[in-house]
């Protein structure tokens, strides 16, 4: 007999063994899986939808495939959580956000098709910072569904915008969630949370269905307990999508019977860690010391370019483009950020040569920074510089202080991979995120590079965040 906490650690190739040795069956996995939603997820202020009937109806259907012998892969059967700010059908997509909180879609986006393709199950729409961020925020709870709570610790949160996505991944409550990310809104999460998340090449998941905030810069991917989960569920997501016209033709396969184990080029940036607290610190170090024995390191420092003042221009605008309707009707008052009523009417007053300068200059660091990303199997780094914060006290806009780093602007803006892992906890729990960058459609290196060092510090999946409570029948291992 396997424990609850147990079941609920297992990463993606431990959950489809169990399914295809019958020693559990995809309707008990997924009756488990609604039932922490329910019991853990609401009170972390992780979940705004449940989709209870449309998941048990797909259990019994991949259950009954299973029987006959169809296998669909390494999502069949399992069980996964959606950021709120991708449309489904006919169950409410709300962006996190009062005034959308009775929005429903008659139509689903492109990634919940691909998913059920690949036998994934959908089990609940999970929380978000209103409009994913958009309209600024600098308070915590800035959802109608509150303050989204840290597993690792309820006094912290799980920092935003794919907020539920995190926190239902390091609670154990599902194996895999999808989030979006448009300047590190899956990365920081999934370092203050202990989870892994990717933020694929620009193009490689269709965005078809999912709430635009800037065009040019928006992502959707996952967030898992594993950098080699996260290659899994990006092969049945990523591809060409004719209702996407940003969407790449190039086909993602996720090589895991050929990841390598040494041998890779590895660049750290000079100065990484610097103004970061001693946890963080610490264990980049530390890191830095594993990936010695994995690889060549070299010292990088990028080309000095002005990336995070290009990416405020190119959001600004685009942001305010996406929503100006909104923005004029005075709805915005009706948020919970405080400073959400004001923050994007200077989109309004930017003038369209400075966008169109600041497109011209991120031409420039695009062909610089691939360069240097293009050497490379990754470009490390802390993903940010402090442990989580407070879920009840306000931060300064996006922590800048601690995420202003030039790698992580440099692939918002250039499109390329980047994934945080997690490489280390500091005393009392917290965890610590590490950066990779790799270089356009270079994920397969990136990704093998984060599972071998995900492999040699040893960490372990562990049990999860937060137990959660089976609500029924245990299986044998």
């Amino acid at each position: 007999m396997v424990s609850d906490e147990y079941l609920s650690s297992l990463a993606l190739p431990e959950l489809g063994a169990l399914l295809r040795c019958r020693q559990l069956s995809p309707t008990e996995l997924v009756e488990w899986s609604l039932e922490c939603l329910d019991s853990i997820g609401l009170g972390l202020n992780a979940v705004v939808s449940i989709t209870a009937d449309l998941a048990l109806g797909e259990a019994a259907l991949a259950e009954a495939e299973m029987l006959r012998g169809l296998d669909r892969g390494p999502l069949h059967g399992i069980p996964y959580g959606l950021k709120d700010i991708v449309a489904t059908s006919g169950v409410p997509t709300t962006w996190g956000a009062e005034p959308f909180r009775e929005q429903v879609f008659s139509y689903e986006a492109t990634v919940v098709k691909r998913l059920r393709d690949a036998g994934a199950i959908l089990v609940a729409k999970l929380a978000t910072v209103e409009l994913a961020g958009g309209m600024g925020y600098d308070n915590p709870d800035a959802s109608f569904t509150g303050p989204p709570l840290n597993p690792r610790d309820r006094s912290t949160w799980t920092s935003g915008s794919s907020s539920g996505p995190a926190a239902a991944v390091a609670a154990g409550l599902v194996p895999f969630a999808i989030g979006s990310d448009t300047s590190g809104s899956i990365l920081l999460p999934a370092a203050w949370t202990g989870t892994a998340g990717l933020r694929a090449t620009y193009g490689r998941v269709s965005r078809y269905g999912a709430m635009t905030l800037c065009p040019t810069m928006d992502r959707l991917g996952p967030i898992c307990r594993t950098a080699f989960d996260c290659g899994l569920v990006l092969e049945a997501i990523a591809g060409f999508d004719p209702l996407d016209s940003s969407s790449l033709a190039d086909r993602f396969v996720f090589s895991q019977h050929d990841l390598r184990r040494s041998g890779f080029r590895i660049g750290v940036l000079e100065g990484a860690a610097e103004g970061a607290t001693s946890a963080v610190a610490a264990a980049f170090e530390h890191s830095v010391e594993v990936m010695a024995e994995l690889g060549q390191l070299e010292m990088v420092v990028l080309p000095e370019m002005p990336y995070r003042e290009v990416a405020e221009i190119v959001s600004a605008a685009e942001c305010y483009s996406m929503f100006d309707d909104f923005i004029a009707s005075g709805r915005t008052l009706e948020l919970t950020a405080h400073k959400a009523s004001t923050f994007r009417l200077a989109g309004a007053l930017l003038p369209a040569h400075d966008y169109i300068r600041a497109q011209r200059i991120r031409r420039l660091i695009g062909t610089a920074v691939d360069r240097e990303l293009g050497r490379y199997d990754a470009i490390v780094a802390p993903t940010i510089g402090t442990l989580a914060s407070p879920a009840y006290e306000d931060f300064q806009y996006m922590l800048a202080a601690a995420f202003a780093r030039p790698i992580n602007y440099a692939g918002v803006l250039t499109g390329s991979p980047s994934i945080s892992i997690p490489n280390g906890f500091a005393p009392g729990g917290l965890p610590t995120g590490l950066h990779l960058a790799g270089a356009r459609l270079g994920e397969q290196g990136m990704l093998a590079l984060a599972v071998a060092l995900e492999r040699r510090l040893e960490l372990g999946l562990g049990p999860p965040a937060t137990s959660a409570t089976s609500p029924g029948s245990r299986v044998d291992a």
